[in-house]
């Protein structure tokens, strides 16, 4: 067997066993046991100056190109959300184009796509409620225009006026009164960005939850699902049994993801209980996770879909360990994870993020990621990661005991 270099944080290097491409096939058609869509990263151009502050320069060809991929495995795209950089170095203009160009390539390929709305292009960082609203409501009325589903982020704007909880009531109400589509509304814990700390109006996720019910109630039509990252279950099957009907739960929660998309159907995956007394079966998916895993998580569904829950598990349940990894704390750097598996899988010429962020991990975190992804089978093109990871720790003056791969 081909043995895979790995680097410890002390400075020690092993080896392990390179394990075969899975295999895994594509769908005949769309999945049918859930609704998945990849939360999908950027790809900047090598030769642009991607330096932190600077306007994106992304390679579209390479960027889009991912999206292409994911949607021939059956996954939809959620596209402009926190996992392609916004508030994290993908500028105003870009975001506009990437929805813009994203949008399209969804129409060509008659597949579905969501995008982000949020209120980051006003650079001002403290601005009136009325203001926050009126930022929305451009976002929106942008994103319908193209044909794109919106997806409500958190939005720090929100996150620094509000003085109550009424606050995001009368935001809501009055975003999602202009909406002229269903959207999905995002509820973003704070380990992926501290500024959302006492989001919906409360630090305690109960108190929270019970806003966010409120401004569903009062908009069911309006509202297509919810998303939830707070990275606790727990919480998640929890609000999850409180949605009307017709409201879906995707889960954000790239922690615990095997057990909340399995649910009922996969009874021998962890998940908590419900004390609902008509629990939902289960969660749909939205996951930055699912960009890294793309293949894998095709692949499962497609097993769901055929109601074999071993296969399910088989697949999708190693690669949580991998998800954890790549989504450690810092967890708001996670990208760097994201963007380092599609270079691993030959989908960009080279490990670079917007903004500098493939320099936010350390080699041993990374190490750790190829290790993962080859024990869960999530290396699409095996020979190719390798010969991309030794090379990459041979520039860093790692020895990797071999001169070809």
């Amino acid at each position: 067997m081909t043995e895979l270099t790995l680097l410890a944080p002390d400075g020690a290097t092993s080896t392990t066993g390179l394990f075969e491409a899975p295999g895994y096939t594509r769908p005949d058609g769309a999945l049918r046991s859930r609704v998945v869509y990849a939360a999908a990263h950027v790809v900047p151009k090598v030769s642009a100056d991607n330096t932190p502050g600077r306007p994106a320069d992304i390679d579209w060809d390479a960027t889009l190109a991912f999206r292409r991929h994911a949607y021939s495995w059956g996954l939809g795209i959620a596209d402009a959300m926190d996992t392609a950089q916004r508030n994290m170095g993908l500028d105003a203009a870009a975001t506009r184009e990437l929805i813009s160009r994203s949008a399209q390539v969804a129409r060509e390929e008659n597949a579905s796509v969501v995008v982000g709305v949020n209120t980051d292009h006003i650079d001002d960082e403290r601005i009136s409620v009325a203001e926050v609203i009126d930022a929305y409501k451009s976002q929106l009325h942008f994103a319908e225009e193209q044909g794109a589903v919106p997806v409500l982020m958190a939005s720090r704007h929100l996150a620094r006026a509000a003085e109550s909880a009424d606050d995001y009531r009368r935001v809501y109400r009055e975003v999602l009164g202009a909406a002229s589509t269903s959207v999905v509304l995002h509820w973003l814990g704070t380990a992926f960005d501290p500024v959302l700390a006492g989001y919906f109006g409360s630090d305690d996720w109960r108190a929270a939850a019970d806003v966010l019910i409120d401004i569903i109630g009062e908009n069911p039509e309006r509202v297509a699902g919810v998303k939830m990252s707070l990275l606790d279950a727990a919480s998640e099957v929890a609000v999850r049994d409180r949605l009307p009907d017709g409201v879906r739960m995707f889960t954000g929660d790239d922690f615990n993801y095997v057990g909340l998309i399995g649910g009922v159907d996969v009874p021998q995956a962890r998940q908590p209980r419900s004390t609902s007394a008509s629990p939902r079966p289960h969660s749909d998916a939205l996951l930055g996770a699912f960009a890294a895993l793309t293949t894998s998580a095709s692949a499962a569904i497609q097993a769901l879909d055929a109601g074999d829950a071993e296969r399910y598990l088989e697949i999708l349940g190693p690669t949580e360990e991998l998800s954890r990894q790549i989504f450690a704390a810092p967890t708001f750097y996670y990208k760097t994870g994201v963007a380092f598996m599609a270079w691993l899988n030959g989908h960009q010429p080279a490990f670079q993020l917007v903004g500098g962020l493939h320099s936010a991990r350390s080699l041993p975190h990374l190490s750790r990621i190829v290790e993962l992804a080859n024990a869960a089978r999530a290396l699409e093109r095996p020979e190719l990661a390798m010969q991309r990871w030794h090379g990459m720790l041979r520039l860093n003056g790692v020895d990797t005991g071999r001169t070809g791969a």
